[in-house]
């Protein structure tokens, strides 16, 4: 038996049926929230739309309204051609995409899927057209947070240093996201350290580090970039915020007093803008660290914030955070590197009897980490002073630690005076060594180059020999500069290759001009700047005033070749040449007969009246007569003895043997022995050098006054 409801009298006519079908198709699609119908006239007027229950925040649409009462200019333009189109040809358009702006929410890009279609009556007669538009994005996710994180991910972290970090994360946000935006970091941020944990209200010590606004022009009134926030009150919303919250807040009136401002006309005239409506602030946490804060403000007319704002902002600043983060930790290790080498380095001025000097030095710019480039000015006995450049390969701390191995053992072999080829062998020796002890992923970074000169101011010979190094510039007394022509021999730590010397002499006034590969790869062709740092060191020390500054000679070079930042360290030694007075030095020759030690004392005593030294005269009569009794009882002749004298007192005694003296304890009974005990005793120092053939013992003492 049939139903109630399946009776045929029961069923309505077929035109009332299609009737109702129509009307429940047009309630069901007007209800849909996902999906935006608009239905027009043959003007393009809008009859029906959903619009309202698609964007919840959008003003009610009247019929009769135009298409741009919903669509912003020129998007509206866009879509009403469309529909044109659509009503005149009646072809049907489907899933087109295209990016629009709401006339409500301008400053928004949306993906919209538009499908339009001509609508007919009964007789065949175009009556209007209806335009369904669906969101293409995947959560409704629009154009422009998509775009904010496509650039956010381009420009933010590019840099190394914090404040470019924060105002390249300011300029992200500032016009898409609201029309001002600024970034506030811990002090502690700004010096490479980590801050300390912030709670509630009080002094925060955070500074305003970058601001950015949609017209170019900061308020006046607001807090600026590079001043430090005020003490805070404590409020809810900050502690929201220090717990990692992003806090979003409309109104004007409603931030005051969520910030816990009210009563405070100051504290409101610097951190609240004056035609704000909406704020949307978050934390830089980074680490397990609170690094500062964000905030975004949307001034005059520009819609509210919605969730989908904040959990872009949410995106971005975590992306900023470690990208601060990442530069604060950068800052620090930079300011260790290069603290330790200062620390390493010698002083950069030094005025020696030899030699005055002055050493300059630049880190790499652009992010580069500080390398291991040092300079060393080293006292060397008989007034010599030996020069030293060299440059470990690598950055950061390794190369610095590298550096300071290196500038240790050269200081020791030099004051074993060795000659500068035989040194940088056994510096050779000490870098295969090192690369030996380093883990196997960093033994072929281990290695450096390096110059070494020994300057002697009584023969005005300067010996050179090269690891691999740049070779040296000299600019003569008469103005006249080259580069010196030396054989380099391979860098540190290759091993199996010898050094050679390289003998000029130098003139009282040459500057000679030691330095690192930084200063000649500031330009593609080395050649090139080579010759230029030539004529520029030419020039500089040609300048009036005469004998300009060697120390500002160095500083104005460096400047000018670390503009634009360099891309590797830069090290600079200049060092003006003196020569000592032929007066100051007396030289005799003795047979190794022991008649001969009384002619040498008498000798003595004689220079040291004439240079006016009697005070020295009994230690130095003892000091010759002990070094010349050992070489005529152990060496033989001939026998040289050689007195300089400029801020000390030096004696020298040369022989033909190799046999180095040694100082040893006597004992009671022993009859011999004490000599260079007494001689120790007497002299401010004493040791012995080889020469080419035999060997050299002096002792220098210090000159009263």
């Amino acid at each position: 038996m049939d139903t109630f409801a399946d009776h045929p009298r029961d069923r309505p006519f077929p035109e009332r049926a299609d009737q109702q079908v129509e009307a429940a198709l047009g309630q069901a699609l007007l209800a849909q929230n996902q999906l935006w119908v608009t239905v027009h006239d043959l003007d393009l007027r809008i009859t029906q739309t959903n619009f309202t229950a698609w964007a919840l925040d959008a003003p009610p649409v009247p019929p009769g309204s135009a298409l741009n009462s919903i669509l912003a200019e020129p998007s509206a333009g866009q879509v009403e051609e469309l529909l044109r189109r659509v009503l005149e040809t009646g072809t049907p358009i489907s899933r087109q995409r295209s990016h629009l702006r709401l006339a409500h929410a301008s400053g928004r890009v949306w993906a919209l899927s538009v499908s339009a279609f001509r609508l007919i009556d009964s007789r065949g007669r175009p009556v209007g057209v209806a335009a369904l538009y669906s969101d293409a994005t995947t959560g409704r996710e629009d154009v422009t947070h998509r775009a904010m994180r496509h650039e956010a991910s381009l420009r933010v972290g590019r840099s190394l240093d914090v404040a470019r970090t924060a105002q390249d994360l300011a300029d992200v946000l500032v016009p898409t996201m609201g029309d001002l935006a600024a970034v506030t970091l811990a002090e502690a941020v700004l010096d490479g350290n980590e801050p300390t944990r912030a709670v509630g209200g009080g002094e925060l010590h955070m500074r305003q580090v970058a601001v950015a606004s949609a017209d170019g022009r900061w308020p006046d009134q607001l807090l600026q970039a590079g001043a430090r926030w005020p003490r805070l009150p404590d409020s809810q919303a900050l502690w929201d915020v220090q717990r990692g919250g992003v806090v979003a807040v409309t109104g004007r009136e409603q931030m005051i007093a969520l910030s816990g401002l009210s009563g405070d006309p100051a504290l409101i005239r610097l951190l609240v803008p004056l035609d704000v409506h909406a704020c949307l602030v978050a934390p830089l946490f980074a680490r397990g660290l609170l690094l500062g804060g964000v905030l975004v403000w949307r001034t005059r007319s520009s819609p509210a914030f919605e969730q989908e704002d904040a959990e872009t902002l949410r995106e971005i600043v975590t992306r900023g955070a470690l990208s601060v983060d990442n530069a604060r930790r950068y800052a620090r290790e930079h300011r260790t590197a290069t603290a330790l080498q200062q620390r390493l380095l010698p002083r950069a001025t030094s005025d020696v009897p030899a030699v005055e000097t002055a050493g300059s030095y630049v880190p790499a710019g652009g992010g580069a980490e500080v390398g291991g480039d040092w300079f060393d000015v080293i006292p060397l006995p008989s007034l010599r002073v030996a020069l030293v450049v060299g440059d470990v390969i690598g950055h950061g701390l390794h190369a610095t630690a590298t550096m300071g191995q290196l500038r240790t053992a050269v200081q020791t072999l030099a004051d074993l005076e060795m000659a500068p080829d035989e040194l940088l062998t056994h510096a050779d020796d000490l870098v295969q060594k090192l690369a030996e002890e380093a883990a196997p992923d960093r033994r072929d970074t281990i290695g450096a180059t390096c110059l070494y000169a020994v300057y002697d101011p009584v023969t005005q010979q300067c010996v050179l020999a090269s690891a691999g190094h740049p070779p040296p510039v000299v600019v003569r007394a008469d103005g006249t500069s080259e580069t010196l022509a030396i054989s380099p021999g391979p860098p540190l730590g290759v091993g199996g290759m010898p050094f050679e010397l390289t003998r000029v002499r130098l003139e009282p006034d040459s500057v000679l001009a030691l330095y690192t590969d930084g200063l000649s790869q500031i330009d593609d062709d080395a050649e090139g700047v080579t010759g230029r740092l030539v004529d520029v060191l030419s020039a500089f020390c040609r300048s009036e005033p005469p004998q300009r500054s060697l120390a500002d000679i160095g500083r104005t070079l460096l400047a000018e070749a670390a503009d634009p930042a360099p891309r590797d360290d830069m090290t600079l030694l200049l060092a003006r040449v003196r020569a000592l007075r032929q007066d100051a030095t007396a030289v005799w020759d003795f047979p190794a007969d022991p008649a001969a030690v009384a002619d040498a004392r008498k000798a003595a005593t004689r220079q040291l009246a004439m240079w006016r030294l009697d005070d020295l005269a009994f230690a130095t009569e003892l000091i010759v007569s002990e070094l010349v009794t050992n070489a005529i009882r152990y060496a033989g002749g001939p026998i040289s003895l050689r007195l300089i004298q400029d801020t000390h007192l030096v004696c020298e005694v040369s022989d033909p043997s190799n046999t180095q003296p040694r100082l040893r304890r006597a004992h009671t009974n022993d009859e011999g022995g004490r000599g260079l005990f007494l001689v120790a005793h007497l002299a401010r120092r004493w040791g012995s050098r080889y020469g080419q053939s035999g060997k050299t013992v002096w002792a220098e003492q210090t000159i009263p006054g």
